[in-house]
Parts: structure tokens; sequence; C-alpha cells
């Protein structure tokens, strides 16, 4: 079993995750990504200000990958 951290970036900083989450493959680890991912977006849906938040996934040994969610609205008022 391999320790994966789930920290989080957005404009404001980056929040380490000082626990981490253990995961027997990477798939594993990045489908618990893309789930915290989709709740962060959730969240973010109803707020005025939406801001791109991302996912940053590491081990021990370093940066695994990153997945993000980025609010890019094109808004026509009429």
């Amino acid at each position: 079993m391999v320790r994966y951290f789930f920290d989080i970036r957005d404009d404001t900083g980056l929040y380490p995750d000082d626990e981490g989450l253990e995961f027997r493959t990477q798939r594993e680890a990045e489908i618990e990504a893309a789930q915290t991912l989709v709740g962060l977006a959730r969240d973010l849906a109803g707020q005025e200000d939406r801001t791109d938040v991302a996912i940053e996934v590491r081990t021990d040994a370093g940066r695994v990958f990153q997945a993000a969610f980025i609010f890019d609205a094109n808004v026509t008022k009429q």
C-alpha cells in the first residue's frame, strides 16, 4: 500500500494534506482525487466568484499527478 496526499490548490494558495490515504494502486488514488474534485466543484458552483481549483497528488517520493476543475464562463448579457 502507498500513502497518497491530496493537496488542494486554489487562487488563494496551497492547502497541504498532512494525513493522506493509503491505496493499492495509483488508479484508486485517481478515483479518489476525481471524487473529491467533484465535491469541490459542486460547492463552488453556487458562489458568485468561482475560482479554479486543483488537487495535487503526491507520495513520499514526490508529485504523482494533478486533477483540476477550471471554471471558464463566456456569459453574454442580453
